[in-house]
């Protein structure tokens, strides 16, 4: 039995750069302690000029937020059914009952692990048939992995539906070399503690259309109408970011590129060092690809062997997660229609999470790969 160590690895943790302070300061020392000020502009210029400069950004609390107002904007309201992505998490689909809507689930491709473009369109033709034309479908570039973009692009204009992209997980990766969160009518971004990069919490909306940037800012501040006085003609929210997260935002696009970098690093020094095991796969990047490997994902040929693992490394004080439970068979999710071939779920049994930070330092990864392999050694 291995020992219990001091020093906790954790699965996702922040990774602060040299900036972040002196723009949280700035916001201090101005008094700009507010959801808006020249953090908040400014970090929506860097994300602008990082994922597309035709693109207009909208600084919100959560990715959450940006997905629920990103439904609202494309009209989505109560009785209306929205395709999403079964294999997520939870913050995909929470917005579409928030609306009064209803979810319908569809399964995963191998190859990226995000939505089957097969059953998507399987799902958009029987929803079609009996009545129930889709109002929008929410895709996922899960783990950072890109979904099919060509295809669901396609699919998309042919039945005039439109995606909202989440991208919560994917800020860094690309396909055929367009960024991340400039593919659907409306992409997302987060900024959890557990991301890429972060604000401590937080997310943004990004559009190609001016006006849903300008309508997701009014929704986010309460939906004030152009009054001297407080006036409401519309349900708002308190969704917008604060001038302080922000500034740490920007901090943290400046060593965006560092972060994939490091990430990706952690992806190929796993690889190198396990894939001498037959009982271990892991998720390789299709032609024209581009994952930030946001989280370093492997696959094992059994649950129970996936579960030894995992024990191993919580025993030794490291985190590790299983993958993403499918939201078709979570009990609040359960009830509603689903497109499935069984991918997500047995991904779900045999799939699990290693630590994946920018900040993961090399003794960390070799403690990692060596708990690993010691349990084939059993």
């Amino acid at each position: 039995m291995s020992l219990i160590t001091t020093t906790k690895i954790w699965l996702s943790s922040p990774h602060m750069g040299e900036k972040e302070q002196i723009y949280v300061k700035e916001a201090f020392d101005t008094n700009w302690v507010a959801p808006l000020g020249p953090n908040v502009n400014l970090f929506e210029k860097s994300i602008e000029s990082y994922i597309d400069n035709d693109v207009h950004v909208a600084a919100l609390s959560s990715g959450t937020a940006a997905i629920h107002l990103a439904l609202e904007i494309l009209g989505v309201s109560k009785g209306d059914e929205v395709i999403c992505q079964s294999f997520t998490f939870s913050a995909s689909a929470n917005p579409i009952l928030y609306l009064g809507a209803t979810p319908v689930f569809v399964d995963s491709e191998k190859d990226t692990w995000n939505i089957s473009p097969e059953l998507l369109k399987k799902a958009i033709e029987d929803r079609i048939s009996k009545g129930k034309k889709p109002k929008a479908i929410v895709a996922v570039h899960l783990y950072g992995m890109p979904y099919n973009v060509s295809e669901l692009e396609r699919i998309s204009m042919e039945h005039d539906i439109p995606i909202v992209e989440d991208s919560a997980e994917a800020l860094g990766s690309s396909y055929d070399n367009r960024r991340c969160g400039s593919f659907g009518k409306i992409g997302i971004l987060s900024f959890n503690g557990n991301k890429i990069i972060t604000t401590s919490g937080g997310g943004a909306l990004v559009t190609k259309k001016l006006k849903y940037k300008e309508r997701a800012i009014f929704l986010a501040t309460q939906a004030r109408d152009d009054a001297p006085h407080y006036q409401h003609s519309n349900v708002g929210y308190n969704y917008r970011m604060s001038n302080v997260l922000a500034g740490i935002g920007r901090g943290q696009m400046e060593v965006l590129n560092d972060r994939v970098e490091a990430r990706r690093a952690n992806f190929e020094f796993y690889k190198s060092k396990l894939s001498h095991i037959e009982e271990i796969e892991f998720l390789h990047e299709p032609d024209g690809y581009f994952s930030n490997r946001w989280l370093t994902c492997i696959l094992t040929p059994t649950f129970e062997v996936r579960e030894k693992i995992r024990l191993e490394l919580l025993e030794n004080d490291v985190e590790s997660r299983p993958l993403w439970k499918p939201m078709h068979l979570q009990p609040i999710f359960e009830k509603y229609a689903n497109y499935s071939d069984g991918t997500s779920a047995d991904l779900f049994e045999r799939g699990l999470c290693l630590p994946s930070g920018s900040n993961l330092s090399q003794e960390d990864l070799n403690r990692i790969v060596d708990l690993i392999i010691n349990v084939f050694k059993l």
